[in-house]
């Protein structure tokens, strides 16, 4: 069951995300902060957060939000499943949901941003099989040897 994430989510989410070996230290610290401010101000509408649940546990979670001084374009940040049951579909199923959403809140672009590193095969293979066009590489972004690869996908026109 896909949701909206709540407060007793976080631990999971964090422990999740941790579990997968790809988010660095400081980027677990970063979706700590998002979920803060998710959480903490449901007015805000920057982030929003959803999970998905699986036999009462958060096996699942996506974060997304509009781009700033854009026209429907929105930034997926983060989308992670649980290690032990990746590549089963459930990945593919909150993409197509924060599609979705993107598309009820007149979104037309979707925007993700990854690393090039091998670390990251899985997920840039992830996009590329959802329909999302590579649009960019910025060499040596992150660090040397570790390039950002943008990635786009057009969601208010039906495929």
């Amino acid at each position: 069951m896909i949701r909206p994430t709540r407060p007793q989510d976080v631990a999971q989410i964090i422990d999740l995300a941790t579990g997968t070996g790809v988010f660095k230290p400081g980027e677990i610290e970063v979706l700590r902060e998002l979920l803060n401010i998710y959480l903490s101000d449901p007015q805000q509408q920057d982030y929003h957060f959803i999970s998905y649940e699986q036999d009462g546990q958060v096996r699942g979670f996506a974060c997304y939000g509009p781009t700033a001084m854009t026209d429907g374009t929105y930034d997926l940040y983060w989308i992670a499943v649980t290690k032990a049951i990746q590549a089963k579909g459930i990945g593919g199923q909150l993409l197509a949901h924060v599609e979705g959403e993107i598309r009820c809140r007149n979104g037309r672009l979707v925007v993700v941003e990854t690393s090039s590193t091998p670390a990251y095969d899985l997920t840039r293979q992830f996009y590329l099989k959802h329909n999302y066009e590579q649009a960019a590489v910025i060499k040596d972004f992150y660090a040397d040897g570790d390039s950002l690869v943008i990635f786009r996908k057009r969601v208010d026109q039906v495929e």
